[in-house]
């Protein structure tokens, strides 16, 4: 019996606009992006926050999309059929009043549209090269069986810029900043991290270094962010960089702990509260003197 062509398995497909389909619109495809946020590739950790986002000065942003790793938003305008003038002032408006309303957050404007001419990716190029930007080439294809699937195409980044030598890049705070942002109670909970840092022989000079979006360490007057601390109103997170290995995963499944995840960072994160402070102190020990040895 001959072996079926390779060729047999694939189907003819039609990509088509959806602008001229009466059974799409916008709303349609704003409302599909925000319950499958992964189909744009912006990170493992990103999840859909609102969408028709009502504006203080009038207009909806399309879509709030969020990477609570990263503390990164993303506001995304939709538009089918070619981007325009419009489709790009609104965008970036949106970008600026979001990132002026959020400033403890990271922003980053996205663009999507079924067509991207020449002319106007030449303008969102020379925007890029200020503001974070990306943008998406949206096609829409028709399977043999009339099924529609959508393909996402990032044809601008944002641009990596690399800081001078003398650039500030972390924005300092204090312990104040952060006894507002959270509570006394939970930067109190923090102190006892540091407390186990400096039990270490190694890191027993260590202290915090209180930066806009965590809580770092400070060792021999430079970062050594082996640990990482993002406190929030009732609870911190404490991200510690570790290898992932089967024995840890099986310690942290088996601990009190009940929300961990392993960052893109490398790091093990767990959400610590009144529940599981004391009950997860020892391997919260144990795995800081890890972390400080490696």
């Amino acid at each position: 019996m001959t072996a079926p062509d390779a060729s047999d398995r694939f189907r003819p497909v039609t990509v088509f606009n959806l602008k001229n389909q009466p059974d799409f619109s916008e709303a349609r495809i704003q409302q599909y992006l925000y319950d499958h946020p992964e189909i744009l590739g912006l990170g493992p950790s990103v999840e859909s926050r609102d969408k028709e986002r009502v504006q203080p000065a009038g207009g909806r942003l399309d879509l709030l999309m969020v990477d609570i790793e990263k503390n990164i938003r993303y506001e995304i305008e939709v538009q089918l059929g070619a981007t325009d003038e419009s489709h790009i002032i609104r965008t970036l408006e949106y970008w600026d009043v979001e990132r002026k309303r959020f400033p403890d957050y990271k922003h980053v404007a996205v663009i999507v549209a079924e067509e991207i001419t020449a002319r106007f990716f030449n303008v969102i190029t020379l925007f890029n090269q200020a503001i974070p930007l990306i943008a998406y080439k949206m096609t829409a294809i028709r399977n043999s069986d009339d099924s529609v699937g959508l393909l996402f195409t990032r044809v601008l980044d944002v641009v990596q810029k690399v800081p001078d030598e003398d650039e500030k890049i972390v924005e300092t705070t204090d312990r104040a900043y952060w006894e507002k942002k959270s509570s006394k109670k939970v930067l109190t909970w923090c102190d006892n991290i540091i407390q186990v840092i400096r039990t270490i022989p190694t890191t027993a000079e260590a202290n915090f270094s209180y930066n806009k979006f965590y809580l770092g360490i400070w060792l021999n007057d430079k970062p050594n962010n082996f640990v990482i601390i993002r406190p929030r109103k009732s609870y911190f997170y404490l991200d510690i960089k570790l290898p992932q290995t089967d024995d840890l995963d099986s310690k942290i499944q088996e601990s009190v702990f009940e929300e961990v995840t392993y960052t893109n960072e490398g790091r093990y994160r767990l959400r610590i509260d009144s529940s599981n402070l004391k009950d997860g102190q020892p391997l919260i020990e144990e795995l800081l003197r890890l972390a400080a040895s490696s």
